[in-house]
């Protein structure tokens, strides 16, 4: 995992939002966020691991959100981007927010959570898992890619247990975990041999002796077969034959019953053929002329009710023309006098259109009189601003501005002379306090150095030298131990018996008991003294070191502090010399020019803001006085005009005494005479154009009549002479086809037979008839027909039953003994195979029986979990052995129980808890880099990330050094590393890092190096 880019809100301290610029970070290869306690370093990590598994190191996900949210925020956001997967290759938005109940400050919302994959500017929603991207669990993640403050210890701390199990599932190691695969074929196997078992057991009953005497008996049935099938078939050809004639027989016999009944309705046919002939007759040479004559008649009564009707309209009609004319007389009357009466509307009009013109011209001569005193006013107050303009104009040209780029440079001038003095104070009170500080720092120094006995040239002599007491001591220690044991011994010596320690027969010098040479307590005593001195010289060693560090970092603070303070002196004295050049004393001289000009300018600026509103009045003014007098010139223009329209209109009225009367009303009342004048006229005018019309109406309906009058008569005639000619016809007809009696002959007219149906039912009688005699007389001639017996044929039916009965019987038989012959063939080889696959199956199933107990209780995977774990000291041994200077090496036992072995006790091992602070530390970053390269190798990444909280306060100088020449050594092979921590001194080593700062109203604030 290699992070990009950060954004906190929200979270902690942080207030407001702020991104850490990763990418540009990671860059350096080793960076550092560095700040002091409580300034919210460390909440940065937890916003990653939110932004990654959604809960943090210090609070639960779950019931704590209250306190991890902002006290002054409303809401928490936290936007991680990151590149994941194998070799890094992929880019993801890690995205976590939660937000406080409106109603409720301290409830907080449950939290959202998402993940999406970036390609270019597109995000593309997952519903993956920050395990599933990063493929570790949370507590994997903080082990070996961020390892939180106080979490450094903790891989080291757990017990061989957990700590294999973190290896197998960080490696993948179940797939070594055997035993449940083997247990899962095993099972298989039993169920398959189980299965085979009862395969075995139901094919027992098939063997090759009971398949040969079936085969012997199907060749026995089929010969049987084979003389029963010959019989049986000559039988058939015989039953075909008399069924053939039996077949005919009952044909016959059908045949002649039909002609039975065939004869029996030959009468009846007869009499239907009779009275079908004079239907028929009836209805076509008579009945089509005295259809005639009825529709003739009809016709007759038809005429006789239209003359009536023509006859009673044709006086109705003559009434209603002789009124209609006398109404359009009285109307032509009054519509000759329309001419007059327009004549009369449009004088009135004339009137009506001089009263208005009367009213224009009242208006207009108001309006006029009114415009004209006001015009000369505003002409007045024209020109007295006008002088205004002209006087303030000459007094902006007297005023004499500097130039403002000028003005601008003495103004920046004097604002970098104030902040040059402000910082020279700053500086002045730091290079004292420094100052202070080195004196304080070199007086502890001499102090600890005043340890220091005559004879040693320096504290790593003196500590060689206690080192090499020590070691004497022991030396004689160890002799005197060895001497007391053998002390112990001599009174067993006895000439001629063999030494019980080395078997010498012979003793020509025992070993002579020394009271002060024995007294190993006063060495043991001397030792420990000894050792307590070597301590108090490690811890003055130490203390020399922090100092001396502390001192060269004052003594280059104090340095650059000079420097700034001698830059800024230089910087003032070059500034002072210019402002002479340009003929100012001092900088104050400076701001009293600078207050005199802008005095100056705001006074010439509102004399331009007066000028040109006065300006702008005059335009107006000006452009308003133009309008009025554009607008008098019209109204007076429209007011002659007015003057001659009226004239026009009165020379216009033709009758003059008829309208004078209405010049003293009111254009109301004139209007109302017109309209009235003029409905009158209209009105008439539609009232005739309608009587006209209703009288064309009239007029044509009474020709109309009249014409229909005279054709209803005429055809009353024509159609009286021909229904007597149609009586003639239909006498003669009646005679010729002989019908005498006409009620007879009415009465076939309205008869229901349907002479279709009477005759196809004649027409297939007499074929019918016909068919069934010639079919009797053509079966009867068949040979054999009159001697058939049906009990004979009977007897041959039951005959043919019987042995088609046989035959099936022997066909099963055989059937059935040919399948159970291919049957026991198919068993008794499937039965051979099931034999040869039991029998593989018991050797695999001895074989996993063998596996089963060498996987069992997760053996194999704890014993591959040892290797990686011996794999895992041997690289962090590579780097700390160069922290140790190789003094000692970390070893793995077989329980995964880690030792160091100490090469300045005679290698010796020790459980690695044993270690001192410092060296725990050292420890833990060299395994902790092991196992973050080895997941680094696992991804198939060519750059790993690896982020360290640690004060770093429980190393010394040389061992800080040491560590972090190792940390910047690993930017050469393609791994970042970020480390957090409060202590200043680490920002000299560290080049590229950012700085949190506590601001107590905007909150934890990310500055950079960069």
């Amino acid at each position: 995992m290699i992070p990009i880019r950060l954004e906190i809100q929200g979270l902690y301290s942080y207030k407001e939002k702020q991104i850490i610029e990763f990418d540009q970070l990671t860059a350096a290869g080793l960076f550092g966020i560095f700040g002091a306690v409580g300034s919210g370093k460390s909440s940065i990590l937890e916003a990653v691991l939110l932004a990654l598994y959604g809960s943090t190191e210090r609070l639960s996900d779950r019931g704590e959100k209250n306190s991890m949210v902002n006290l002054q925020s409303e809401a928490l956001l936290i936007n991680f981007e990151f590149k994941a997967g194998k070799n890094n290759s992929n880019t993801y938005l890690g995205r976590y927010g939660a937000k406080r109940n409106p109603k409720n400050f301290d409830d907080v919302k449950p939290a959202e959570h998402t993940f999406y994959l970036k390609t270019g500017s597109e995000l593309q929603p997952l519903t993956l898992r920050g395990e599933d991207i990063l493929g570790m669990k949370k507590e994997h993640f903080k082990q070996t890619v961020i390892i939180p403050q106080g979490k450094f210890k903790e891989f080291i701390d757990l017990t061989p247990g957990p700590r294999a199990e973190m290896m197998k599932e960080l490696f993948g190691l179940e797939r070594f975990d055997l035993s449940y695969k083997t247990a899962g074929l095993l099972r298989i196997v039993k169920d398959e041999k189980i299965r085979l078992e009862t395969q075995i057991t139901s094919l027992a009953q098939y063997s090759e002796e009971s398949l040969k005497e079936k085969e012997t008996n199907i060749k026995q049935i089929a010969e049987q077969v084979g003389a029963l099938e010959k019989d049986f078939q000559h039988a058939v050809q015989t039953y075909k034959k008399q069924e053939q004639i039996q077949a005919l027989h009952q044909t016959l016999q059908s045949f002649e019953k039909e002609w039975e009944e065939l004869d029996a309705k030959k009468e009846d046919i007869k009499e239907k053929k009779a009275v079908f002939k004079d239907f028929l007759k009836a209805k076509t040479y008579l009945k089509p002329i005295w259809d005639q004559i009825e529709d003739r008649k009809k016709e007759v009564e038809k005429f006789q009710v239209s003359i009536v009707d023509c006859e009673r309209f044709k006086e109705s009609y003559v009434e209603e023309i002789c009124k209609k004319v006398e109404e359009e007389t009285k109307l032509k009357e009054k519509a000759n006098q329309k001419s007059e009466r327009e004549s009369k509307i449009r004088d009135l009009e004339k009137v009506k259109e001089v009263k208005d013109l009367e009213l224009q011209i009242e208006e207009a001569e108001k309006e006029i009189k009114l415009i004209r005193p006001n015009l000369d006013t505003r002409t007045s107050e024209q020109k007295t601003l006008e002088v205004k303009i002209s006087k303030l104009e000459e007094e902006l040209d007297k005023n004499q501005i500097p130039d403002s780029n000028r003005l601008a440079n003495l103004k920046s001038a004097v604002k970098d002379w104030e902040n040059w003095n402000s910082n020279k104070k700053t500086l002045g009170l730091e290079i004292k306090n420094l100052e202070l500080s080195q004196k304080q720092l070199q007086e502890e120094i001499t102090k600890l150095q005043d340890h220091l006995p005559k004879d040693e040239l320096s504290i790593n002599t003196w500590i060689e030298s206690l080192k090499n007491r020590i070691k004497t001591l022991e030396s004689e220690r160890d002799n005197l131990i060895q001497k007391s044991g053998l002390g112990a011994h001599v009174h067993l010596l006895e000439d001629g018996k063999p030494c019980p320690l080395c078997g010498a027969s012979e003793h020509p010098d025992p070993l002579q008991s020394d009271p002060q040479d024995l007294s190993l307590k006063q060495k043991e005593e001397e030792i420990e003294k000894v050792k307590i001195t070597l301590e108090d010289v490690f811890e003055l060693s130490k203390k020399l070191s922090e100092f001396g560090f502390k001192l060269d970092s004052n003594t280059q603070q104090l340095e650059s502090k000079l420097s700034d303070f001698q830059n800024l002196e230089s910087q003032i004295k070059n500034l002072e010399e210019d402002l002479k050049a340009q003929s100012f004393d001092n900088v104050e001289a400076v701001r009293h020019f600078l207050q005199k000009t802008e005095s100056a300018i705001q006074k010439a600026d509102q004399q331009n803001r007066q000028l040109k509103d006065w300006r702008k009045k005059w335009q107006t003014e000006k452009s308003d006085l133009e309008t009025a007098e554009q607008k008098l010139r019209i109204l007076e223009q429209g007011l002659l005009t007015l003057h001659t329209k009226q004239n026009s209109k009165r020379s216009d009225i033709k009758d003059l005494g008829f309208c004078q009367p209405f010049f003293d009303k009111n254009a109301l009342e004139i209007q109302q005479t017109i309209q009235r004048v003029q409905d009158d006229i209209d009105k008439t005018a539609d009232l005739l154009n309608g009587i006209q019309k209703i009288l064309v109406e009239i007029r044509n309906k009474q020709a109309t009549n009249l014409a229909n009058l005279e054709t209803y008569r005429k055809g009353l005639i024509d159609t009286e002479n021909k229904i007597t000619s149609l009586k003639y016809q239909f006498e003669d007809l009646k005679k010729t086809h002989g019908f005498e009696d006409e009620e007879k002959l009415i009465q076939l007219f309205h008869h229901s037979l349907d002479a279709d149906k009477v005759e196809i039912e004649i027409k297939n009688f007499e074929q019918r008839a016909h068919l069934v005699k010639s079919r009797i007389e053509e079966i009867q001639k068949t040979e054999g027909i009159k001697d058939f017996n049906q009990d004979a044929f009977e007897e041959l039916k039951n005959t043919l039953e019987a042995k088609s009965k046989a035959l099936d019987v022997i066909k099963k038989d055989f059937t059935l003994l040919d399948r159970e012959i291919i049957e026991s063939t198919e068993k008794l080889k499937e039965k051979k195979k099931v034999l040869e696959t039991f029998g593989k199956l018991e050797n695999r199933e001895s074989n996993l029986k063998e596996l089963e107990k060498l996987f069992k209780g997760s053996g194999f995977v704890q014993y591959v979990s040892s290797i990686y774990l011996k794999e895992l000291c041997n690289t962090a041994n590579i780097r700390f052995n160069k922290l140790t200077k190789n003094s000692m090496s970390l070893e793995i036992d077989e329980n995964n129980t880690f030792y160091v072995v100490d090469y300045l006790n005679g290698g010796k091992k020790r459980l690695l808890k044993s270690l001192s602070g410092g060296q725990t530390f050292q420890a833990s970053l060299c395994l902790a880099l092991a196992l973050a390269e080895k997941v680094k190798s696992l991804n198939e990444a060519d750059q790993s990330f690896f982020f360290l909280d640690e004060g770093f306060g429980a190393l010394d100088r040389n061992a800080l050094r040491v560590v972090f020449e190792t940390l910047k050594a690993l930017r050469h092979e393609n791994r970042v590393v970020g480390i957090i921590s409060h202590v200043e001194e680490l920002q000299q080593e560290i080049e590229v890092y950012a700085k949190i700062e506590l601001d107590a109203e905007k909150g934890s604030q990310v500055r950079y190096s960069f």
